[in-house]
């Protein structure tokens, strides 16, 4: 595999991780585009990127670690205001916790492999892991609506949910039955599937629920391929079926620390 097609392999992913740890499609696509400059310039980096992922990583953390950057003032313009809000917060903070465990859990990384992406210790990456966690469940309580049409995954969120401390919305396995739990209670969070079981979508229950306000949304769903396109808006919160329970907490935890999501147009 050539070293283009082995980037453009990895890229779908690495921009799924940027917009989780950042909070804004713009923003995390600024870091990767950034990330991809400073690979061309320098060799030594180019051909480092030969040997996988781990590398690509660690040159995206060299440039997420050195400064924060700007997003274009036209980007920034035409953001929702929850996702300028979470910019600003981003600018005086580094979540080095946030970025450790998502580095384990959505991405899938051994600790030896964060702690070579961090450059850190495995005891730091650990400790940051941990503390990770204890954010999580100091995270304020909220309703959940869960849209999915598999009921043994739905029973596994909703216990999941009320282990973070949070109540049951409702559940929905098509669009209208969502519907009808919207028209009852606001939830202050979706965990959403894409293909429902009456072959309605889970973005069209989503985007009923976004026109009625802004809601963040987690997509949990086997079919990943289908929003991380880069052809339209993408969702910020994307968790792959099968899932690990502790990435969805990490999705939860982001999606309710920056109060936001990606409708989907």
């Amino acid at each position: 595999m050539s070293l283009g097609d082995q980037i453009a392999s990895n890229l779908p992913y690495l921009r799924r991780y940027a917009r989780a740890l950042t909070g804004s499609q713009a923003t995390g696509d600024s870091f990767v585009r950034a990330t991809l400059e400073a690979a061309l310039a320098d060799s030594e980096l180019k051909a480092s990127l030969e040997h996988g992922r781990v590398p690509l990583y660690r040159a995206f953390n060299k440039v997420w670690s050195s400064a924060y950057m700007e997003v274009p003032a036209e980007d920034a313009e035409t953001g929702n205001m929850h996702e300028m809000a979470a910019h600003e917060r981003l600018r005086v903070v580094t979540p080095l916790n946030r970025q450790a465990l998502l580095l384990s859990t959505l991405e899938d990384f051994s600790t030896p492999e964060v702690a070579q992406i961090m450059d850190l210790g495995e005891d730091e990456v650990d400790g940051l892991i941990q503390e990770a966690v204890a954010e999580i469940d100091r995270e304020s309580t909220t309703s959940v609506l869960i849209i999915e049409d598999e009921p043994l995954i739905s029973m596994q969120l909703e216990d999941l949910v009320r282990s973070l401390g949070h109540d049951i919305c409702g559940t929905a396995a098509t669009r209208t039955q969502a519907q009808e739990v919207v028209a009852e209670c606001t939830p202050g969070l979706v965990l959403a599937d894409i293909q429902l079981a009456d072959g309605s979508s889970g973005l069209d229950a989503v985007d009923d629920i976004l026109a009625m306000g802004s809601v963040p949304v987690i997509f949990i769903t086997a079919y990943p391929e289908r929003l991380l396109t880069g052809d339209r808006p993408e969702p910020t919160y994307l968790v792959t079926k099968p899932f690990q329970e502790s990435t969805v907490r990490t999705a939860i935890s982001q999606a309710l620390f920056f109060g936001s999501s990606r409708p989907i147009d």
